[in-house]
């Protein structure tokens, strides 16, 4: 098992209290928004519960070298590296490491992250991640989503609407019958009656089923993409991704991949544990106060909000 850690975001939405926190623009995965240690750092440490180091691969943009640098110094071992010369959206950031590890181990089962994400109940969810990894060999067809359990109308999530078990009455996988990515406020409201669940954009899935997704979907990224693989570990390697990014159209993973294709998906709902996407300052204030922490940037933030 493979896991590919997402940290190409510029998290604008979060850039204000980024720079409170931070007293720069970072993007807020390199930011310690929660802790003594970066939202990048906390991702990887959940990770590691579940996969080796030497099977996780970072995939960051070129501007972020400074901050992947300040990251890993001093780490003995740290995670594949893999730059984007150029943003081209999260199609690329999922599926040109997806191609990097099929060119490397073509049988391995890859686990998507997110670095940007709260999880409360850290072991119960990487547990999670490898028993749906175990179903994989019995549906390798499938690219498998984690679901989590919605709480409110939330308008920036997807929605996922469950279908039947995969194997039977209490299966851990379950079909999908439809997907939408940050519908409406009517169709949300919908959605949370009918029973569906927020995507986490955690995937599990055979690196080579999601490949051939990609292809499908959009198959002239897949078609530069597959043009790195004659010079990979030479010389020309970076020249080679650098001319594919410049050639790429831009693309969304959720909209262009998974949205597009249901019926390729399978869909696991995460067991009794807690989750957020960190995407606004309301989540980051929530987690702390769930979790009983008031950093001192907090006061700021407060009496910035007083003062509007």
């Amino acid at each position: 098992m493979w896991a590919v850690v997402l940290s190409g975001g510029e998290g604008m939405r979060l850039r204000p209290l980024v720079r409170k926190v931070a007293g720069d623009d970072r993007p807020k995965q390199y930011a310690k928004l929660l802790g003594p240690r970066s939202l990048l750092r906390q991702t990887l440490d959940r990770v590691a519960l579940g996969v080796s180091t030497d099977r996780t691969v970072v995939v960051t943009m070129r501007p972020h070298a400074g901050y992947i640098a300040t990251e890993f110094s001093g780490v003995a071992k740290p995670p594949y590296l893999l730059m984007q010369p150029r943003d081209r959206g999260t199609a690329a950031g999922v599926l040109y490491p997806a191609h990097w590890i099929a060119w490397r181990n073509p049988e391995a089962t890859v686990a998507i992250f997110p670095s940007d994400h709260f999880v409360l109940g850290e072991a119960t969810f990487m547990a999670h991640v490898q028993e749906v990894a175990r179903v994989l060999d019995r549906h390798p067809d499938r690219v498998v989503l984690l679901g989590a359990q919605p709480t409110a109308p939330e308008e920036e999530y997807g929605w996922i609407e469950p279908g039947a078990p995969l194997d039977g009455v209490g299966g851990l996988v379950a079909s999908v019958l439809d997907f939408r990515e940050k519908p409406a406020e009517a169709q949300v409201r919908a959605c949370l009656a009918a029973g569906w669940l927020w995507n986490t954009a955690v995937v599990v899935a055979k690196v080579a089923t999601l490949v051939q997704l990609g292809g499908e979907a959009l198959p002239g990224m897949t078609g530069r993409l597959a043009r790195i693989e004659p010079f990979v570990d030479s010389e020309e390697e970076p020249a080679a991704v650098h001319q594919a990014y410049a050639l790429m159209e831009r693309a969304s993973f959720s909209r262009g991949v998974l949205q597009p294709y249901p019926e390729s998906l399978g869909l696991s709902r995460l067991p009794r544990l807690t989750w957020c996407d960190l995407g606004s300052p309301r989540r980051v204030l929530d987690v702390l106060a769930r979790m009983r922490v008031r950093p001192t940037w907090v006061d700021a933030v407060e009496q910035d909000a007083v003062s509007v």
